[in-house]
């Protein structure tokens, strides 16, 4: 019997909306200081395919890993989990 495999998943920020058919998502994520101990923010930005999901700018978006489409691009947005608010 086949098995799907549980595919690579990330939680972040729409950064850039400017391009067709792809947004840049800001992962943001915390890792201890190895001496400190504190916890550091450390961000990175990915490009995602927008393919049936359309999201806008400030949108917190679920990409996952998909194979690759461009020379920078594999990742592919699966869900919109919260809308940014608008203002005016």
């Amino acid at each position: 019997m086949t098995e799907q495999r549980k595919r690579q998943s990330l939680i972040g920020e729409v950064v850039s909306t400017k391009m067709e058919k792809t947004v840049a998502v800001k992962v943001t994520r915390k890792v201890p200081h190895p001496i400190y101990k504190k916890y550091i923010k450390r961000n990175k930005k990915y490009l995602a395919h927008t393919g049936s999901v359309v999201p806008s700018l400030g949108d917190i978006v679920r990409i996952t890993l998909t194979r690759p489409i461009s020379k920078r691009k594999c990742w592919q947005v699966s869900e919109i989990i919260r809308e940014a608010v608008k203002i005016g």
